[in-house]
């Protein structure tokens, strides 16, 4: 398994460039501040000027690579979703709306690079995924008095990514949203909601929408799934964690939810079996659904050749004080209320409702063993 999080930072021949006759664009950027005069938790996680730790530095493991040996994208550049020519109709790709500005992330392109520092919606965001973890999240970079940029720190918390700030050089584990070991310790993100479907659902309703080109300045073999199986629900960790929650297999799929005694894991299997869920958390009423066509982008050779896994979405079922409730028909869902048609990211495609759209709820679309880590006190939902 060490050989899996080696193979993220070894430049293989191909990829790197750009659609023969497409010039990825330059969007405008935020600039992060200054790297500051404070201790370093890359040095010296113990440093007795830090806070105290959010988590134990003794479970702060290597993951293989050195800080940066996985590379961030600091200067991301971007295509029209109908210039894009090299991404399979089933692949995985992360979709960000922000201040009404949406904008998609192939998984092909972050499972290489794991974090894009960007601005979308002139607000600063940092988009990550961990493959480990199978976890995407994306947050606001402002904090603290700060505007921060993120790179990789070649660490595991639980087998999760573990980042740093550039400015401070504190720890971050990507679920925890914190800094949890530096000089900015107890300092949280604010997420936003980012959702993970097949590229097909995505081109379709966003065709001038931007996406992450594959021209990052680094030689990648994009398209590639350098963690081949290792999706497998019965498969182990590359990092074991000791006492670990075992109601579910470690790598069980499923839709997190909420934080605390509020937690909860709906099973992905239930959604993909009833095609629409409702469920109740901390109070609040959401409609979890469920459809087809998304592949694995950690099962087969090339991140598009997965087993289909299907696009699951969690959203707020009431629209101007009316609550909605779904069927799935056909390639996408239906209300009972007005027979409006939706897409599997919430889009009112069709009748009285044409052009509406529901309220995304955050979620972690992620495997068991790390929802648990995180959320030990979750409620199972099957």
């Amino acid at each position: 398994m060490a050989v899996l999080a080696l193979s993220a930072c070894i430049p293989p021949a191909g990829g790197g460039a750009a659609t023969p006759g497409e010039a990825p664009v330059v969007l405008p950027q935020s600039s992060p501040g200054p790297r500051e005069d404070v201790p370093s938790a890359l040095d010296n996680m113990r440093n007795p000027a830090f806070p105290p730790p959010l988590i134990d530095p003794d479970k702060i493991e290597s993951g293989g690579p050195p800080p940066d040996g996985i590379p961030a994208i600091d200067q991301p550049t971007f295509l029209r979703a109908d210039a894009v020519d090299w991404l399979a109709d089933t692949e995985a790709v992360l979709v960000l709306t922000v201040s009404g500005e949406t904008r998609a992330y192939p998984v092909q392109v972050m499972v290489w690079h794991e974090i894009v520092n960007d601005t979308v919606g002139a607000v600063p965001v940092a988009v990550t995924y961990c493959p480990l973890c199978n976890s995407g999240v994306a947050f606001d970079r402002r904090a603290a008095g700060r505007l921060l940029s993120f790179g990789t720190s070649g660490r595991l918390y639980a087998d999760n990514l573990v980042m740093y700030d550039r400015q401070t050089q504190s720890l971050w584990p990507q679920l925890t949203f914190t800094a949890s070991v530096g000089v900015l310790t107890g300092t949280r993100l604010t997420p936003h909601v980012l959702q993970t479907v097949a590229w097909r659902e995505f081109r379709v309703a966003y065709p001038q929408a931007w996406v992450l080109s594959r021209e990052t300045g680094h030689p990648r073999a994009y398209g590639r799934n350098p963690y081949v199986g290792y999706d497998d629900p019965d498969g182990g960790l590359l990092v074991p964690i000791p006492g670990l929650d075992q109601r579910e297999r470690l790598k069980e799929r499923v839709i997190g939810i909420g934080e605390g005694a509020a937690a909860v894991a709906v099973l992905r299997s239930s959604v993909a079996a009833a095609g629409v869920l409702e469920v109740t958390v901390d109070g609040r009423v959401l409609v979890v659904w469920h459809r087809p066509g998304q592949a694995s982008a950690l099962d087969g050779r090339t991140v598009g050749g997965g087993r289909d896994i299907g696009t699951v979405g969690v959203f707020d079922p009431v629209l101007d004080g009316r609550r909605l409730r779904f069927a799935l028909v056909g390639d996408g869902f239906r209300d009972e209320q007005t027979s409006s048609s939706w897409d599997v990211l919430g889009r009112a495609v069709g009748g009285p409702l044409t052009g509406r759209a529901l309220t995304p709820v955050t979620h972690l679309d992620t495997f068991w063993f790390a929802w648990v880590a995180f959320q030990p006190q979750t409620t199972i939902i099957r």
